[in-house]
């Protein structure tokens, strides 16, 4: 028989879950107790962006993301070269840094 491991922690994916939500900006608050990152998607020529998800961190837990983040953003570029940057274009609406479409 088997000996459960106590620090061992099951987690549950659900489908639903694992599809995933894409997002291409996040915005960042904080107050003394927690931290929020609402992860948005912004789509060219749509002046309006709705919040996809939002997640509330513990400012340790916000820490722990972040070295996390930064460990495996290192691994990734060893592996596949560095992530080059675009300059920062705080302008909206963002056009993807292509043309405008019309309908």
């Amino acid at each position: 028989m088997e000996e459960a491991n106590e620090n061992q922690l099951n987690i549950e994916l659900s489908e639903e879950i694992a599809e995933g939500v894409y997002s291409n900006l996040a915005v960042i608050t904080h107050s003394n107790a927690e931290f929020v990152v609402d992860f948005i998607r912004v789509m060219p020529g749509v002046p309006k962006a709705k919040v996809k998800s939002r997640v509330i961190l513990t400012p340790e837990h916000a820490k722990r993301l972040l070295t996390a983040l930064e460990e495996n953003i290192e691994k990734f570029e060893e592996a596949n070269g560095r992530i080059k940057l675009q300059p920062e274009n705080p302008g909206f609406p963002m056009n993807f840094g292509g043309t405008m479409g019309q309908a």
